[in-house]
């Protein structure tokens, strides 16, 4: 493919953001509009899913198209390997100029002694550290270190220089793609990649930050069923949640009107996805690291070339088949190092062999493994081991069975069910082949112990 003929290919890519935060997934208020257009625009995936519900992980799949465990990147605070081939390699290769602006989280080790720990939480990442992000960086670490939701902050730029910023972090973040964007001379077609943090909480502050007027703008939403009668912390910050998704749309909207303004949008393709959700520490004592559907199902909307409007896929598809999507459009062909597959596959007509579940490793709040189907969810535990400093385990326990047909909203656990052996048989067997299909040893499954 020529490369003028190419895509530019943009990744909009939020932090802790839930499906039914979306409009076009169900939301009764008018939280996303521009997601909703662009959605029957484009091509909705109803039923995508993170492979990993953990920020930095997450970000290493994305990057890779490997499982977390593969790249070694299996908790927060582990850096992408120097040597591993990402996104940015690939494309740079094809003709592309390659951008990255926003959260990294690759850059830093800590956790693994003194000797390989590299703090650049709050400092600038030096090239080497950038994942192949070589022709534009504007971006911080750990931008929740570096800003806060309303006061701004700052990140650092491709020459390491800091650059601050104030007003709504979501805004400010924005204003620096709308000034790329204009910049561009169209000699060669661009990769940009948008790592949003809203609508992730503020860490030092522990809540959601919406922009003023959050609370009152969205006071009446609808209580998601699997948070109705629940404990967490919902109540209180789930309107400024809202408000940070209705803020991330709005600049959305922001910048498909820059691309239609300049003439572009024809020649653009944008992928809106997540890294994960969160379950307002209704499954643990934070809001990931579980398996559960608000922690793992995400948003996924691609409109653009390739992508034909007001499609939507019911096929389960995961975050790992974002990487060979991104490369096929492109025209770049897949390695057979990534593990997902085109979701252009799915787009052009029904694929008989697409796989039936999704895949995901979970870390930091336990060791686990997990499979969903559109009907089951079914996930172990490692009992011998600790998430934040075992990546695996020849040992898992049964932990959760949901049938998901018939407890949508996860309330009923049956992994005791006696009646389901069979059923936990199965899934223990796809888990174990999942497993061995990335290159980790074939565990031993046992029964939850009954009580």
């Amino acid at each position: 493919m020529p490369d003028t003929d190419k895509p530019n290919i943009i990744m909009f890519f939020t932090d802790q953001q839930r499906w039914d935060s979306c409009g076009c997934y169900g939301q009764t208020l008018d939280v996303t509009p521009n997601l909703d257009r662009m959605a029957a625009e484009g091509v909705r995936f109803n039923q995508a899913f993170t492979c990993q519900p953990v920020c930095g992980p997450a970000r290493a799949c994305l990057q890779t198209g490997k499982y977390a465990t593969e790249v070694g990147c299996w908790r927060n605070g582990i850096a992408l390997p120097l040597e591993e081939k990402t996104l940015a390699h690939r494309f740079s290769e094809a003709g592309y100029e390659v951008g990255y602006i926003g959260k990294w989280h690759l850059a830093s080790t800590h956790g693994l002694g003194p000797e390989q720990d590299i703090n650049l939480r709050t400092e600038p990442v030096p090239l080497e550290r950038r994942g192949g992000y070589a022709d534009y960086w504007l971006a911080a670490d750990v931008l929740e270190f570096t800003s806060h939701g309303y006061e701004g902050g700052y990140m650092f730029d491709k020459d390491m220089n800091k650059i601050e910023f104030g007003g709504y972090r979501v805004d400010s973040q924005t204003d620096f793609v709308l000034q790329y964007i204009r910049a561009r001379d169209g000699k060669k077609p661009f990769f940009l990649f948008l790592s949003y943090l809203e609508p992730h909480h503020q860490n030092d502050r522990n809540r959601y930050e919406g922009p003023e007027g959050s609370k009152e703008r969205f006071k009446e939403y609808q209580v998601p069923g699997d948070l109705v009668d629940t404990e967490g912390d919902w109540r209180a910050q789930y309107a400024d949640y809202l408000g940070c998704c209705w803020s991330l749309d709005r600049n959305l909207g922001r910048i498909r009107d820059e691309l239609a303004r300049l003439g572009m949008a024809k020649n653009t393709l944008i992928l809106y996805t997540s890294d994960h959700g969160s379950h307002f520490r209704t499954r643990n004592s934070e809001y990931k690291r579980s398996c559960h559907d608000g922690c793992i199902h995400i948003p996924m909307i691609a409109w653009g070339p390739g992508f034909p409007g007001g499609t939507v896929i019911e096929e389960l598809v995961s975050l790992i088949d974002v990487p060979p999507t991104l490369l096929q459009a492109g025209g770049i062909h897949t390695p057979a190092t990534m593990r997902g597959r085109p979701l252009q596959q799915l787009v052009t007509g029904p694929v008989p062999d697409w796989p039936d579940h999704v895949f995901l490793e979970i870390s930091e709040s336990h060791v686990g493994r997990a499979v969903r189907t559109k009907k089951w969810k079914y996930s172990v535990r490692a009992p011998q081991k600790h998430g934040g400093k075992d990546s695996g385990s020849e040992l898992y326990v049964e932990d959760f069975l949901y049938d998901l047909e018939q407890d949508p909203h996860e309330r009923d656990n049956l992994v005791r069910e006696p009646a389901l052996a069979g059923v936990r048989g199965e899934l223990a067997g796809l888990l174990k082949r999942r497993m061995a299909e990335i290159g980790s040893p074939e565990p031993e499954i046992r029964p939850a112990e009954t009580t």
